[in-house]
């Protein structure tokens, strides 16, 4: 039986880096990008022209429309301003979209039982992020029970960045030598800037600190990242 994996797939850094340790561990890999009117609505032709380059076995482009009709944010609003960074001093930043990775996991996982793949992959992470609830291991952990619980089917929600630092996944991306690739080609920012992006918003930020930590301390980060992948 082939091994088979589906992957929530943004074309931002993360969702990439998954994407390209995925690529020699299944026979096939779908990626599922969402259209839901998203700001940063440039991430979905980065996403097609990614996914193909990459080699990804199929690649799905879903619209969830109503998720911008029911979530209010500044990734959904266009009259509400996308923070600078450190600015709103709210626990929530108004970039948060509720319900967003319930709705992407849970399609993602229907998706995976019509394809009879076994695992879904998403690039959240709670070691480095900008404090998102739908990001944590406890949500992602729950989710997956009551996945496996509604469709009586053994999916897998896997989070391969959840304990590594924005450091350690530029590392990854290097160690499967395509650093470059994921510098110049993905799409991060939510202002929908390729590459170093805007350079003002929390994403742009997270990434820049990333990287500057990593190429500042390339051995330890990389001996880091390996005793976690160990």
């Amino acid at each position: 039986m082939k091994k088979k994996a589906v992957i929530v797939f943004s074309g931002g850094q993360d969702s990439t880096t998954c994407l390209i340790q995925a690529l020699p561990l299944y026979d096939e890999v779908h990626c599922i990008t969402f259209d839901y009117g998203q700001r940063h609505v440039a991430e979905i032709e980065v996403a097609q022209k990614l996914a193909k380059q990459l080699g990804a076995t199929v690649h799905k482009v879903m619209d969830v429309s109503l998720l911008n009709e029911l979530a209010i944010s500044s990734l959904t609003r266009d009259n509400i301003p996308v923070p600078t960074v450190n600015s709103s001093g709210e626990s929530l930043p108004s970039t948060f979209v509720p319900g967003r990775n319930i709705l992407f996991l849970t399609l993602a996982a229907i998706y995976a039982y019509q394809v009879k793949a076994e695992t879904v992959i998403t690039g959240v992470c709670e070691t480095d992020f900008s404090g998102y609830p739908d990001c944590r291991d406890e949500f992602v952990k729950a989710l997956n029970k009551a996945l496996q619980l509604g469709m009586e089917y053994d999916v897998r929600l896997e989070t391969p960045l959840m304990w590594l630092n924005k450091a350690e996944t530029w590392a990854l991306a290097d160690h499967h030598n395509q650093l470059d690739l994921i510098r110049n080609q993905t799409l991060t920012c939510y202002n929908g800037i390729i590459g170093t992006g805007c350079g003002n918003c929390d994403a742009c930020n997270l990434r820049a600190r990333g990287l500057n930590d990593y190429l500042e301390n390339k051995a330890a980060v990389m001996q880091s990242l390996k005793s976690k992948l160990a």
